[in-house]
């Protein structure tokens, strides 16, 4: 799996509503090896989405074809400093994202030290079900230097997240990742709350 992510300051909210909508309409069914898509703007209006794709090279496609440069040229006026991060190193939790999720809630940051992050997640998956019957799924999308990533959790709803983070942040379990994962944390992560997530899937 390879995933885009796009995100910037969003100029207005309901015009990339409308651009991803667009695309899902009219882009979405000719491009090859496109796996879904989930995106939103949060409540201080930054704008971030996930794409994925099969491989590298599908994505690559995509973002060669005419059309879909037109509708980059649209989408952009709508975007202060868009960014760009191409991401060949993806890891899913559970089975991935979901869009049945009500909530998603994107994690920004960086490790000084990848295989050891995601030998910890790894650890952390059969706690994580357990723990957290509200995460549906997850992907990690690592950024191609410097140990950052985004991290997109799927949930049943926000009011499930925020009483299940609760309960369960006292389990020694979940103190032992976060302590684990804070051990090799380089500055502290964003969080990206998307209450309204929009969604493409093939």
């Amino acid at each position: 799996m390879f995933v885009q992510v796009i995100q910037g300051r969003a100029k207005e909210s309901e015009a990339l509503r409308r651009q991803w909508e667009t695309w899902d309409q009219q882009l979405k069914p000719s491009a090859r090896g496109f796996l879904g898509g989930t995106a939103g703007v949060t409540a201080d209006g930054e704008f971030i989405a996930l794409v994925r794709f099969e491989d590298e090279a599908a994505a690559r496609a995509n973002s060669d074809r005419a059309e879909q440069g037109d509708w980059w040229t649209e989408t952009s006026q709508h975007l202060d400093e868009p960014m760009f991060h191409d991401c060949a190193l993806v890891e899913l939790v559970n089975d991935g994202g979901s869009d049945d999720a009500g909530f998603v809630q994107v994690i920004q940051g960086k490790v000084t030290d990848i295989d050891r992050a995601r030998e910890i997640d790894r650890a952390m998956q059969d706690d994580l079900r357990r723990l957290r019957p509200d995460v549906i799924g997850g992907i990690v999308a690592w950024h191609p230097r410097d140990g950052r990533f985004t991290n997109a959790m799927y949930f049943t709803s926000e009011a499930d997240a925020r009483a299940n983070e609760r309960e369960s942040s006292d389990a020694a379990e979940f103190e032992q990742y976060m302590s684990e994962y804070q051990a090799i944390s380089d500055g502290d992560p964003e969080y990206l709350d998307i209450t309204d997530p929009w969604y493409s899937s093939p």
